[in-house]
C-alpha cells in the first residue's frame, strides 16, 4: 500500500474544509428536521472530483485521488461533522430554557466528548468489524463509492445539480421573495372533497396533513430508502391513527375545531407520548445491548493479551495514546463539572460523581450506538442523551446547566463512536490502514464542536431577523414563516427538563409511551422505538415529505436496481440536502451582516 498516496496535505485540508461546511449545514438540518446525517457520502463524491479531477488532471499530481487518499478525506470530513448532531440535539435546549451558560465550558465539554468517543471505541475495531463482522451499511456504501473512482466526476455533477435545484427552491420559499409557500396544506382539500366537518377524528387526521417542500427533508428520505420507512410510518401512526382515536374517545377538550383541535391534540397528546416512546426505546436498547457489552469486555481482554504477545499491533493506535486521551477527556469532564456546579454550590464530591457517571455512560452508550449503527445504520443518539441528562439531574438535585452540558458531551461522544467505526469499516473494505484513519480523526476531533456550537448561536441570534431562526426570539417561528426552525430534538429535551423540575410532567403519557417504545425494541429493526417516538413528536409535514423520499427510492430501486440508486439517487439527494442548508445559512449571514438580526444569548 506504500505506493499509493494516503495521508496527504491535500486530503487533510480538503477533509477539514468539507467537514466544516457539512457541520454548519447539518446543524441547520438538525434544527429543522430533528435528525442528523452522515457526511461520508458527500465528502467521498466531492473528494474524487477535486483530488482526482483537479489534482490529478488539472495540476498533474501523480497518483492524486487514490482510493485510500480519498478515504482519508472522507474520514476527516465525517469526523469533523459528527459534532453537528451531538450539539444540535442538546445545546439549543440551554438557549430555549434561558440558562446563563459559559461558552468556554460548553466548548470544553463538547471537545472532551469528541475525544472520549474515539478513544473508547477504537479498541473494539477488531471485535465489531473483523470478528462480529457487523454490516455498517453506510460504511459499505462509501466503500462502494471509493471503489468506483471513474464515476466520481459524474456523481459530483449530479450532486451539483441537486445543490442548484435545492438552492433555487430555498430562495423561492424564503420570506425575502416568498414566490411559493414552503409548506402546502393538503388536508383541507381532502376534507372539503369528502365533506368532513372541522371536528372529530377524521378532521384531525386531514387538517394535520401538509407537505413541506423542503428539499433537505425529501433528500434525507431519498438517502434512507427502505431503512427510513419506520420513521415515516411513525408519523402516519401518530396523525392518522393515534390522533383520531384520541378525538373519537372524547379525550380532547370539547368544542375545539380546525387548527385549535390539531394544535391541542399535538401539544398535549402526541408530543408527550412521543417523548415517552423515544425514552422507552432508548432504555430498552440499553438492556438489549448487555450481551454486546460482555462481548466487548472479552474482546478488550483478548486484544490486550495479543498485544503483549506480539509487542503491540502496528495497525492500531498505541494503547498509551488511547490511555492519555481517555485520561485527558475525563479530566476535562471533571473541570466542566467543577465549573458548572460552582455557581450552585455543588460539592467537589458530587462533581467527581458527575464526571465518573458521565464517562461510564459515554462508554456504555458508545457501544450501544456502535452496535446499532453496525446492524441497522440507526443511531439512537437523542434517546441516550435524554437518559444522561435525567441521570445528571438526579445526581445534582436539578442542576439544569450541568446536566445538559454533560448531555452535550455524551451525544457528541456516542456519535463519534458510530462515525469512527463506520469509517474503519470503509477502510477495512478498501485496504486502508486503521491506525492512519484513527490518527487523522483524533487530530481533528476538536474542530467540529466549535463550528457546530457557533452555528447554533448564529441561528439563535439570526432568528430576530425573521429568517432561519429558532426559539421565542425568532420572528419566523412567531409568525409561522418558512424560515422557522422548530429544533425538535432540543425541544423534547427542554420539555422533559421543565416537566422534571416543575413536577407536573405528563407522567402518564411518558410512561405509556415508554412501554410502547420498549415493546417496539423487540422488533428486529434496531432503533425502531426511537424512530417512532421522534416521528410522533415532529410535525406531520416533515415525516410525510421524508416518507415520500423513501418511497421514491424504493420504487426506483425496484425498477432500476441498487446500482442506479447508488450512482444517481444518492449524489442528487446529497446535493438537495447540502444545497438547502448552505443557502439558508448564507441568507442568515446576509441578514445579520445587513443589520437584520439582533444580539444572541
Amino acid at each position: 500500500m506504500s505506493s499509493y498516496r494516503e495521508v496527504t496535505a491535500g486530503a487533510v485540508v480538503l477533509g477539514i474544509v468539507l467537514g466544516m461546511l457539512m457541520t454548519a449545514a447539518f446543524v441547520y438540518i438538525g434544527l429543522k428536521l430533528g435528525f442528523g446525517l452522515p457526511g461520508s457520502t458527500v465528502s467521498a463524491i466531492v473528494g474524487f472530483a477535486l483530488l482526482r479531477g483537479v489534482g490529478r488532471k488539472a495540476f498533474k499530481v501523480v497518483g492524486c485521488g487514490s482510493i485510500v487518499e480519498n478515504n482519508i478525506n472522507q474520514t476527516i470530513a465525517s469526523g469533523v461533522n459528527t459534532a453537528s448532531a451531538g450539539v444540535v440535539f442538546t445545546f439549543p435546549a440551554l438557549l430555549l430554557l434561558g440558562e446563563d451558560y459559559s461558552f468556554p465550558t460548553i466548548l470544553l465539554a463538547a471537545i472532551a466528548g469528541s475525544f472520549m468517543g474515539i478513544v473508547i471505541i477504537v479498541p473494539l475495531r477488531k471485535q465489531l468489524i473483523e470478528i462480529e463482522r457487523l454490516k455498517f451499511p453506510t460504511g459499505v456504501a462509501v466503500a462502494t463509492i471509493l471503489k468506483s473512482p471513474g464515476a466520481g466526476v459524474q456523481k459530483a455533477k449530479l450532486l451539483g445539480y441537486g445543490f442548484a435545484f435545492a438552492a433555487s427552491l430555498t430562495l423561492a420559499t424564503n420570506e425575502r421573495f416568498h414566490l411559493i409557500p414552503e409548506t402546502i396544506p393538503i388536508g383541507g382539500w381532502i376534507k372539503d372533497l369528502l365533506g368532513v366537518g372541522d371536528t372529530g377524528g377524521a378532521a384531525l387526521a386531514l387538517l394535520g396533513t401538509a407537505l413541506s417542500l423542503s428539499m433537505a427533508n425529501i433528500g434525507a428520505g431519498l438517502l434512507s430508502g427502505r431503512g427510513g420507512l419506520p420513521f415515516a410510518l411513525g408519523g402516519i401512526l401518530a396523525w392518522w391513527i393515534v390522533g383520531p382515536f384520541v378525538v373519537s374517545q372524547g379525550w380532547a377538550p370539547a368544542g375545539l375545531a380546525g387548527d385549535a383541535l390539531v394544535g391541542t391534540v399535538y401539544g398535549t397528546m402526541l408530543r408527550p407520548v412521543g417523548i415517552g416512546v423515544l425514552i422507552g426505546g432508548a432504555l430498552a436498547g440499553v438492556v438489549a445491548a448487555f450481551p454486546a457489552i460482555r462481548g466487548a469486555i472479552s474482546s478488550l481482554a483478548a486484544a490486550s493479551k495479543l498485544a503483549k504477545m506480539s509487542g503491540g499491533l502496528s495497525e492500531e493506535l498505541s494503547p498509551r495514546v488511547l490511555g492519555v486521551g481517555l485520561a485527558g477527556s475525563f479530566v476535562a469532564l471533571l473541570v466542566v463539572a467543577l465549573v458548572g456546579g460552582a455557581g450552585s454550590g455543588l460539592s467537589s464530591a458530587t462533581a467527581v460523581t458527575v464526571a465518573v457517571a458521565g464517562s461510564v455512560w459515554i462508554a456504555v452508550a458508545g457501544l450501544i450506538v456502535a452496535q446499532a449503527t453496525g446492524a441497522t445504520d440507526i443511531s439512537p443518539l437523542s434517546g441516550l442523551a435524554l437518559i444522561a441528562v435525567t441521570l445528571i439531574l438526579a445526581i445534582t438535585s436539578g442542576n439544569v446547566l450541568l446536566a445538559v452540558t454533560i448531555g452535550i458531551a455524551v451525544c457528541i461522544a456516542t456519535n463519534q463512536c458510530s462515525d469512527m467505526m463506520t469509517d474503519l469499516k470503509t477502510g477495512h473494505l478498501i485496504g486502508g490502514i486503521p491506525r492512519r484513519q484513527q490518527i487523522v480523526q483524533f487530530s481533528v476531533a476538536w474542530v467540529g464542536p466549535a463550528i457546530a456550537i457557533g452555528t447554533v448561536m448564529l441561528l439563535w441570534s439570526g432568528g430576530e431577523g425573521g429568517i432561519n431562526g429558532f426559539g421565542p426570539k425568532s420572528v419566523a417561528c412567531a409568525e409561522k414563516l418558512p424560515g422557522c426552525l422548530p429544533a425538535p430534538q432540543a425541544s423534547v429535551l427542554e420539555g422533559m427538563v421543565k416537566g422534571v423540575l416543575s413536577g407536573d410532567a405528563p407522567v402518564d403519557k411518558y410512561v405509556s409511551g415508554a412501554f410502547i417504545g420498549a415493546g417496539l425494541t423487540l422488533f428486529p429493526i434496531g432503533g425502531l422505538g426511537v424512530l417512532f417516538g421522534l416521528a410522533m413528536y415532529l410535525p406531520f409535514e416533515i415525516t410525510l415529505g421524508y416518507g415520500i423520499g423513501c418511497t421514491i427510492t424504493i420504487i426506483i430501486e425496484k425498477l432500476k436496481g441498487q446500482r442506479y440508486v447508488s450512482d444517481v439517487i444518492v449524489p442528487v439527494a446529497a446535493g438537495l440536502i447540502v444545497g438547502e442548508a448552505l443557502t439558508a445559512l448564507t441568507l442568515t449571514l446576509i441578514t445579520l451582516a445587513t443589520g437584520g438580526g439582533g444580539g444572541g444569548h
